[in-house]
């Protein structure tokens, strides 16, 4: 009898666990969205102004686990970047251990003042840092050339630049708990156009983006930098944009 008891105790704390999903903990406000995408990952909107597109929805990704967080991409501006710092504080109880823009445009780091004032460390690919400070942008403060590996808790965050695209320096994120990648404004939404093409390299884009769904075969969720984010399709869709062969596979 005891050993039965046990057994069903065992047999319920296994499946209870592994069905034990963390709340939702979505925001929402005239500045910015934040919602959740998986349970370790956040997505979080917010809104730029721009001369040629209108007031334009700027997408970035919250990873977190145990007591840390990473950011991919700032909010457009430093006081909605303080308001999602907080948020990540107060809603996930962490701390955010790093914010890193996917590349130079503001989109991306409009909002670095505010994470340099909280002390957060910045990362971004040296080719960002470079053209940043040239322009007088806010400029990410550590640099790296290809591949930077990071932890929230035991797992693993990366970003990496595996070639031009949207820009010379676009790097993704990559998140392999949760197989989410973050593709910034190198990946479109399905049936965006080509978008500001000002600093794109419209060659190479294509070949990029079939370099990157190769190397990342197991990803199960994509975030563009601009609009709803979706599954693989959105690399097939980008491929697709900027080269005439059907290249879905």
């Amino acid at each position: 009898m005891i050993k039965q008891v046990l057994f069903l105790s065992l047999t319920l704390l296994f499946f209870g666990c592994k069905s034990a999903q963390l709340s939702d903990k979505s925001y929402t406000t005239d500045h910015i969205i934040i919602k959740k995408v998986k349970d370790h990952v956040y997505q979080h909107t917010t809104f730029l102004e721009t001369e040629d597109f209108g007031k334009v929805p700027c997408n970035g990704m919250i990873v977190f686990d145990g007591k840390e967080a990473i950011i991919f991409d700032t909010p457009v501006d430093d006081a909605t970047s303080m308001e999602l710092i907080s948020w990540v504080k107060d809603s996930l109880d962490c701390k955010v251990k790093a914010i890193i823009p996917t590349h130079f445009h503001f989109d991306c780091l409009g909002g670095l003042g505010a994470f340099h004032e909280q002390g957060i460390p910045s990362y971004a690919l040296n080719r960002t840092i470079a053209t940043a400070k040239s322009k007088n942008y806010p400029t990410p403060k550590n640099g790296f050339d290809r591949l930077l590996k990071l932890n929230v808790d035991s797992k693993e965050v990366m970003a990496e630049f595996n070639g031009e695209g949207h820009t010379k320096d676009n790097i993704i994120g990559y998140f392999p708990s949760e197989k989410i990648m973050f593709g910034g404004c190198l990946i479109k939404e399905i049936d965006a156009g080509k978008g500001n093409l000002e600093d794109a390299n419209v060659n190479d884009w294509s070949e990029t983006v079939i370099k990157i769904k190769e190397k990342y075969p197991d990803t199960e969720v994509v975030i563009p930098g601009h609009g709803e984010l979706g599954d693989k399709a959105l690399l097939d869709y980008t491929v697709k944009l900027f080269r005439e062969s059907d290249v879905s596979k």
